[in-house]
């Protein structure tokens, strides 16, 4: 059997579907390509790609196009395609070490509003133990240099108290880092 050498910083193409599976605990060579997962996603209509073609990529081992999707930085995480899947494909546990797997190689990240929205969503995790809404709105405003598109809906927000102007630390905020640091 030919087997493909990786180089330093990527992933070889003969194991990127069970290193995937594997991070991800499902069985994903069992995807059929029936698209359920696809259909009832609610972030769909903004994919590059939809969450069946991610799974094609990552079983067609094409690392670079399942990693350069946008959709794995897109995905809500809310697990609708997970429950639809009929093959039991934990699809939503998927788009997350692709996530992590992306991050590994070559240290990517989402690009544009999603990439600062999810870097100050861990940041603030990292830092208080759960996130802190002010404090990332403040980092993506900061970091777009978008400061008054939606001016409007945070203040109204803010005055809802829906914003707290402190951040809350979580207790074990030790565990936390550790589960960063691993």
């Amino acid at each position: 059997m030919l087997r493909l050498v990786s180089l330093p910083g990527q992933v070889a193409q003969d194991t990127f579907l069970e290193d995937i599976a594997l991070a991800a605990d499902t069985p994903l060579e069992r995807c059929m390509q029936c698209g359920k997962c696809s259909a009832g996603c609610p972030v769909g209509f903004a994919m590059d790609r939809l969450p069946n073609q991610v799974v094609h990529l990552v079983q067609l081992g094409l690392v670079e196009s399942a990693l350069d999707t946008e959709a794995i930085w897109l995905c809500a995480s809310c697990e609708t395609c997970t429950t639809r899947c009929p093959m039991e494909i934990d699809l939503a546990a998927v788009m997350d070490a692709l996530r992590q797997k992306a991050r590994q190689v070559k240290g990517r990240r989402a690009g544009g509003r999603v990439g600062v929205f999810h870097d100050a969503f861990l940041d603030s995790v990292k830092r208080y133990g759960r996130a802190h809404e002010l404090g990332m709105v403040a980092m993506l405003k900061l970091k777009t240099r978008d400061f008054f598109s939606d001016l409007g809906l945070g203040m109204k927000m803010f005055m809802k108290g829906k914003f707290r102007l402190l951040p809350q630390r979580v207790k074990a905020i030790r565990q936390v880092r550790g589960t960063f640091e691993e």
